[in-house]
């Protein structure tokens, strides 16, 4: 009796645990949503400008070719969306589903990643433009040169990928959305105006309803 006492006072959880799990929680979801966010924007707004640039050769000399991220390869942006989604999708599900949504989003990042920095030394989407610019299908670009922006990208994929690992580490801390606006198909009871003994057609209604109008 009294081993059985002690393993259950062992098991009791101590009480300065929950707190310490609390502010791990809130201080993880913090880092996560600020890493999240900003490394999405990041991607977005890398993706937009400048990469690369380069001369090719056309009847009038030489002509300079740019080409912007989304030129260059438009998944950057595409998985910067969907880790915004996935951000924001990771409070409305829960464990198992929170696991997939946090892979989903460090998928993202990693993809992010992966494709800014093949992207930074990527020349196909000039030597395209060169090919329309000369009239010349096999034309290529001369003199090619980067901007440091695809690695930018590639530091907004990283953080996104810190944001899907820490909600793959602590997701099972944070909150979820609240029950109150989940539906389960139980239907809400009807309410009913009292009856007043003084109106006939209250009584009948009562006497429909199956109710008795004497509340005795």
């Amino acid at each position: 009796m009294r081993q059985a006492i002690v393993e259950y006072v062992t098991a009791l959880p101590h009480p300065r645990s929950e707190p310490a799990r609390g502010r791990a929680g809130r201080r993880s979801l913090a880092v996560a949503l600020l890493s999240g966010a900003l490394g999405a924007a990041v991607a977005l707004l890398a993706s937009r400008q400048r990469w690369s640039e380069a001369t090719t050769l056309v009847a009038g000399g030489d002509f300079t070719l740019t080409a912007q991220g989304s030129e260059v390869t438009g998944v950057p942006a595409a998985l910067a969306i969907v880790s915004l989604a996935a951000l924001v999708a990771v409070f409305a599900v829960r464990r198992a589903g929170r696991v997939l949504v946090a892979a989903l989003l460090a998928l993202s990042g990693a993809g992010t990643v992966a494709t800014a920095v093949l992207g930074a030394t990527d020349s196909s989407a000039l030597d395209e433009k060169a090919a329309q610019a000369s009239g010349d299908t096999s034309a290529t670009v001369d003199a090619l040169s980067h901007t440091a922006w695809p690695y930018a990208a590639a530091m907004g994929g990283a953080l996104i990928l810190l944001a899907g690992l820490i909600a793959l580490r602590y997701g099972k801390l944070w909150p979820a959305m609240s029950g109150r606006y989940e539906r389960d198909g139980t239907p809400r009871p009807r309410k009913t105006k009292p009856v007043d003994p003084d109106r006939p057609e209250d009584l009948w209604k009562a006497l429909d309803r199956g109710e008795d109008p004497t509340g005795a």
